[in-house]
């Protein structure tokens, strides 16, 4: 039938306030891998650890992210979408302020696995939010916006690291994930 359409009602300020909520744990996630690459040799001499061990802080998180990224599917079923949401963002928050709390290598390791795994968890289910909240009209604009994020993370990364790490001190490069 041409010509007919069905219209669909515009998704609730509520949808859209939830997965900006979404967006802005997954651009934290996503922010983690590179703000603290260019404060690693200040951890390095605050935790005095080795040079060869220093690629584990972001090897680790890293490796436990690639490893829940295809997990999400089958925790989204388990706890739904909004649980599985809510337990990685607050894993996430208690890793970071591991992290920023680690005395030396074991202890920064542990908490950037579990960071990472959480971060893993939050990075595909706002993709995912984007498509159930919202009916096809604002899909566009929803993936758009968590894809912009998800570029826009990386890119400011290195500096914001740079500058907490000159202006305050390390653990605040994992604090910052408090707040949010």
């Amino acid at each position: 039938m041409q010509g007919t359409s069905i219209a669909q009602p515009a998704p609730p300020l509520a949808s859209w306030i939830g997965f900006m909520a979404m967006c802005v744990g997954m651009f934290m996630a996503i922010l983690d891998i590179q703000i603290g690459a260019t404060s690693l040799p200040s951890i390095q001499e605050a935790l005095a650890i080795r040079p060869d061990q220093m690629s584990w802080n972001q090897t680790s998180y890293l490796s436990a992210e690639v490893v829940a990224i295809p997990l999400t599917g089958w925790l989204t079923r388990v706890l739904s979408l909004r649980g599985l949401f809510v337990v990685a963002t607050s894993l996430f928050v208690v890793a970071s302020v591991a992290c920023a709390a680690s005395t030396g290598f074991a202890s920064l390791v542990s908490a950037r696995i579990v960071q990472g795994f959480a971060g893993g968890a939050l990075i595909p289910i706002v993709f995912s939010a984007g498509f159930v909240l919202f009916p096809v009209r604002g899909q566009a604009l929803a993936t758009t916006i968590a894809g912009v994020l998800a570029v826009l993370a990386p890119t400011i990364g290195p500096v914001a690291g740079g500058r907490i790490t000159s202006t305050y001190s390390w653990p605040w490069l994992f604090l910052v994930n408090v707040g949010p």
